[in-house]
C-alpha cells in the first residue's frame, strides 16, 4: 500500500491501515488540514469550494468523505459530481469560490485515487501551502464546526457545459471552420469523464461524426488509463479502419491529451503543446514554458515565432509559476497538458481538442502532414522503483560527477544537456520511483543516453 504527498495534491492506494495508504481516515484528515489552512489564509466568515471527481471505482465513496469532512468542517460545497479536471479549475473561477478539491489519480490504474487541491485562483497549491496543509494533518491540529455553523451543499450539474462555453468563446477556437472541415473522429476516454466532456465538445465544435471508445463513464479502464502508445492499439487500429481523421485520448481527469493521426500512428503526446502552441504564436507572437522533461520541439518552434522559451521544473504548479513570470502566452508539459491563460492556468484537454482542430481546419491539412513539419525528436521514458532507503542527493552527485564537463542544470533534479539532446533524472512526484527521461534525434541515441544513466543508477543501488 502506498500514499505519496507531493505538490500534486495527496494520492495512494485503496484501502489498507491509516498513514500508509488512502484510507478514509487519511481522506478525511487532509480534507480538514485543507479546509482549515484556506480559512486561516482567506479569514472570509463563509467559504465555498467545488469538488468534483472522475469515474474510478473508488470516487463515490472518497467524494462522500471530502463533501461530509468540508461541510463539517462548515464550507460550503458546489459539488459537480463526474467531473474533470480543469473543469473544477474552471469552476473555482466562474463561481469565485474559495478553493476547489479534485478527487482523482490521473493516469494510476484504478486502485489508486487522489485529492488535488486548488486554490481560489483555481490552482494547484503552491508548495509552501501545500507543506502547511501536511504539517497541519499530521498534527490534527483543526477544529470542526458546531450544529449552526455547519456547511451547506449544492450540487451543479452544469460545470462541464459551462466549461465547454467557455472553451467555443475562445478567440482562435473556430466551430464553424471545423464543422466545415467534415472531421471523423475516434474518442478512447477509458471509461471515465473524458466520455461525457469530449464527445459534447466535439459535437458543439461542429464534429457530426464521432466514433467513441470506452466513453461510459464506468470507471472499469478497459487498459493501463496512462495515454502512452504501447497502451493506445485499439483506437490506433480504428482510426485508421474506420479512415477517421483524427484519434483523440485524454486520462481518466482529461487534463492530458495524446492524438492518433489519420493513418494510426501516434501524433506524439510530446507534440501535442507543440501543435498548439505553434498555432497561438502564429496568431500572438510571445513567449512559452515546459517542464525540464518535455521536448526540445517546443523550443524551437517558439524561437522560429520570435519569442523566448523557459524551462521550470516539473509539476503544474512550477510550469505556471514561470509561466506568470515569463507572460508566456501558452505553455504545458510534454505529456499532452495544454496550459492557455486566455481561458485558465491549468492543463485542460478540452482546450487543446479545440485548438488542434482548429489549426487542422485552418490550414487544410492532415495530421500526420501537421506533425512533418514539426523538428523530429525522440525521447526515451524510463522509471526505475525506489528502494526506501535510497540517498537521493549521493546518486545526483555521482550523475553530475561523470557528466562533469556537460551543462548541468539542477533546478528539478539532475539534467544532463548535450549537443543532440539530453538526459533528466528525477523523483517523481506522483509514484514512488525515480524518472529517467532522455532526448535526442533518434530513438537510439536517446536510450543509449538514458541506458547510461540506469546504469550509473543501479551501480549507486547495488542491484
Amino acid at each position: 500500500m502506498t500514499l505519496i504527498k507531493s505538490i500534486s495534491g495527496i494520492r495512494g492506494t485503496i484501502g489498507g491501515r491509516p498513514g500508509n495508504a488512502l484510507t478514509p481516515i487519511d481522506i478525511v484528515k487532509f480534507t480538514a488540514a485543507f479546509a482549515s489552512v484556506m480559512m486561516h489564509k482567506q479569514k472570509e466568515k463563509k467559504l465555498t469550494f467545488v469538488v468534483g471527481r472522475d469515474a474510478r471505482i473508488s470516487g463515490k465513496m472518497v467524494e462522500e468523505l471530502v463533501v461530509s469532512t468540508l461541510t463539517g468542517m462548515g464550507v460550503d460545497v458546489i459539488n459537480g459530481g463526474l467531473s474533470t479536471t480543469p473543469t473544477v479549475e474552471m469552476a473555482v473561477i466562474d463561481k469565485k469560490a474559495n478553493g476547489g478539491i479534485i478527487i482523482t489519480a490521473s493516469h494510476n490504474p484504478k486502485q489508486w485515487n487522489a485529492l488535488k487541491l486548488l486554490n481560489q485562483k483555481g490552482e494547484f497549491l503552491s508548495a509552501t501551502v501545500g507543506d502547511e496543509v501536511l504539517k497541519l494533518a499530521e498534527s490534527e491540529n483543526f477544529i470542526f464546526s458546531e450544529i449552526d455553523e455547519l456547511g451547506k451543499i449544492v450540487h451543479d450539474n452544469n460545470l462541464i457545459d459551462n466549461h465547454i462555453q467557455r472553451v467555443l468563446s475562445l478567440k482562435y477556437v473556430d466551430p464553424g471552420l471545423i464543422a466545415k472541415a467534415g472531421f471523423r473522429v475516434v474518442v478512447d476516454a477509458v471509461n471515465s469523464t473524458g466520455g461525457i466532456a469530449i464527445p459534447r465538445l466535439l459535437k458543439a465544435l461542429g464534429v457530426s461524426d464521432v466514433i467513441e471508445l470506452y466513453c461510459e463513464p464506468t470507471g472499469l479502464f478497459p487498459h493501463n488509463p496512462e495515454p502512452l502508445p504501447e497502451n493506445l492499439t485499439e483506437i490506433s487500429k480504428v482510426v485508421k479502419d474506420k479512415k477517421a481523421g483524427l484519434g483523440i485520448v485524454v486520462d481518466p481527469d482529461v487534463d492530458r491529451l495524446a492524438l492518433v493521426m489519420e493513418n494510426g500512428e501516434m501524433f506524439g503526446e510530446e507534440y501535442t503543446l507543440v501543435a498548439v502552441a505553434d498555432y497561438i504564436l502564429e496568431n500572438k507572437p510571445g513567449n512559452t514554458v515546459s517542464n525540464l522533461s518535455s521536448t526540445r520541439a517546443l523550443q524551437d518552434v517558439t524561437e522560429a515565432a520570435g519569442g523566448s522559451y523557459f524551462a521550470s521544473a516539473v509539476g503544474e504548479v512550477n510550469v505556471v509559476e514561470k509561466m506568470k513570470e515569463s507572460d508566456a502566452v501558452i505553455g504545458g508539459e510534454g505529456n499532452g497538458g495544454v496550459i492557455y491563460p486566455a481561458i485558465h492556468y491549468g492543463r485542460d484537454a478540452l482546450v487543446g481538442v479545440a485548438l488542434f482542430l482548429t489549426l487542422l481546419a485552418k490550414r487544410k491539412t492532415t495530421a500526420s502532414q501537421l506533425r512533418k513539419t514539426y523538428p523530429d525528436y525522440f525521447i526515451s521514458k524510463n522509471k526505475l522503483q525506489l528502494e526506501q532507503d535510497s540517498d537521493l542527493n549521493k546518486l545526483f552527485d555521482k550523475i553530475k560527477k561523470h557528466y562533469t564537463g556537460h551543462p548541468i542544470l539542477t533546478l528539478d533534479g539532475v539534467k544532463i544537456e548535450f549537443p543532440d539532446g539530453w538526459v533528466h533524472l528525477r523523483p517523481s512526484n506522483t509514484e514512488p520511483v525515480v524518472r529517467i527521461y532522455a532526448e535526442s534525434t533518434s530513438m537510439k541515441k536517446a536510450q543509449h543516453y538514458a541506458d547510461e544513466v540506469i546504469r550509473l543508477v543501479k551501480e549507486r543501488t547495488g542491484e
